[in-house]
């Protein structure tokens, strides 16, 4: 069956490549910051916790992109350095700059899953399902990120502006590429 004009295909396997390039980005992030900061700090553990439901998001991202025929992002490599990269300084800078980050991530992750909800409306529950469930999951992230220091980060305003314009930047990316 070939894609018509119409059909949200197209649409969907966008949302699925780069849905998943975020979740792995995620990941790296998160893994960046625990090769700095260990896991035996408060904010570590948190960071640990946050890191597995990153994983099991992944997860379910790599699957659909298996079933679904969906090719990866090939910026795949970049992303991996990008995000252990981007963890790790956060990290080194403080917890509170680590909680920074992730409260600068997943206040974009809301709003690209948020919009993505909009776009799909009925027409794929079980990936609607899903990013409702993975946003519900993101809004925690950074309402716990807020409430560990997130915005005590030494020049937390121009560090969260940089970091969710990267976000917007890889989103944009991952979606064609």
């Amino acid at each position: 069956m070939s894609w018509k004009p119409g059909d949200r295909r197209r649409d969907t396997t966008s949302m699925i490549r780069v849905d998943q390039a975020g979740e792995f980005g995620a990941t790296r992030i998160y893994a960046g910051q625990l090769a700095v900061m260990g896991h035996r700090t408060p904010a570590a553990r948190k960071i640990a916790g946050m890191a597995l439901q990153e994983e099991r998001h992944r997860a379910f991202f790599d699957r659909m992109i298996a079933e679904r025929g969906v090719r990866p992002t090939v910026l795949q490599p970049f992303w991996d350095v990008a995000g252990f990269a981007l963890g790790a300084v956060t990290a080194a800078i403080g917890p509170d700059a680590a909680m920074a980050c992730t409260a600068a991530v997943e206040t974009e992750i809301d709003k690209h899953y948020a919009d993505q909800l909009v776009e799909l409306g009925g027409d794929d529950p079980e990936l609607s399902e899903a990013i409702a469930e993975f946003q519900a999951e993101e809004l925690e992230h950074r309402d716990t990120a807020l409430a560990s220091g997130a915005e005590n980060a030494f020049g937390y305003p121009v560090l969260s502006a940089a970091i969710r314009l990267g976000c917007r930047v890889a989103i944009a990316t991952a979606k064609r590429i």
